[in-house]
């Protein structure tokens, strides 16, 4: 059984480790909130734009827009979003794990060639993938210090200006999807070449009749770019939101394992003493006895 010094040193720092996650806890549900706020306001618009995108691009060529054209994947840019933080349990693990899978999958003779790059947004994917000599373009580090549409924009114009002149084939987007505090999933969507809807989707929204001024050609031109910048910054929102999910869980957790932490050392401490007690009171006793006795 350890000595009771070992012991109080143990307490005093899981407690201190209990203080810290339980002040973790607190700020990022603070932040959540906030965070949240952000993402569910932004949804709507993000989700409606998408609508009016699909039924006007229904009758359009491929051609249509520079964003819209397929071609060979030969080069692929992978935009993976992590946080610059960790202690949020799996949430950036996760999402680095789907982006290898993703390349493993559909672009392994790609990787082979050395013909994907990534763009990371968030610290760890950044780290993660420079300490593995990949092609990471740019540093986004900087990004959530000032979340905001105008700088999320810069980085999707770089990403849509180098796909316009032929530097990626494909764009693809993985990122953690906010569903509540406890829930996040991971989503992979392809950002480039804009996707023109399905028959469902098409069936869906063939219904609505717009009154187009201009005309159709020159409102989807304006509307492609537009809509691409606004999705990435929907994902944006939807990681960083995930991201104080994940941490305000991961901190509850932690504060409660440091809670029966304590008490089992509190047990052993107890234990302890009074086996210490036992004992000196046991050699006291034989003392006397032997005092007695001679």
């Amino acid at each position: 059984m350890a000595n009771l010094k070992e012991v109080r040193n143990r307490i005093s720092s899981v407690s201190s480790t209990q203080q810290i996650t339980k002040a973790m806890k607190m700020v990022s549900a603070a932040k959540l909130k906030r965070a949240t706020n952000a993402i569910t306001q932004m949804r709507p618009y993000a989700t409606k734009l998408n609508e009016i995108l699909a039924n006007l691009s229904l009758s359009l060529e491929d051609a249509a827009s520079p964003y819209m054209q397929v071609r060979e994947p030969v080069r692929v840019l992978v935009v993976v979003v992590t946080s610059n933080r960790g202690l949020a349990g799996a949430f950036n693990a996760n999402v680095i794990k789907a982006a290898n899978n993703l390349i493993a999958e559909k672009y392994t003779e790609q990787l082979r060639a050395k013909n994907v790059s990534v763009v990371a947004i968030g610290r760890k994917a950044q780290e993660y993938y420079e300490r593995r000599k990949y092609n990471v373009i740019g540093n986004n580090n900087e990004l959530f210090t000032e979340l905001n549409f105008d700088n999320v924009s810069l980085v999707t114009e770089a990403i849509m200006q180098g796909f316009v002149n032929g530097d990626y084939d494909r764009v693809e987007l993985i990122y953690n999807h906010f569903r509540n505090a406890a829930v996040q999933y991971i989503v992979t969507e392809q950002l480039l070449p804009v996707a023109k809807p399905s028959k469902k989707e098409a069936v869906k929204t063939a219904q609505v009749d717009y009154i187009l001024e201009p005309s159709q050609e020159e409102i989807v031109e304006e509307l492609i770019p537009k809509n691409i910048k606004v999705q990435l910054y929907k994902a944006v929102l939807d990681s960083h939101a995930s991201e104080h999910g994940a941490r305000m869980t991961a901190m509850d957790k932690a504060t409660e394992n440091a809670g029966d932490l304590l008490k089992a050392l509190k047990l052993s401490y107890n234990q302890a003493r009074q086996a210490a007690i036992t004992t000196e009171l046991t050699e006291i006793v034989s003392g006397a006895a032997a005092l007695s006795n001679g």
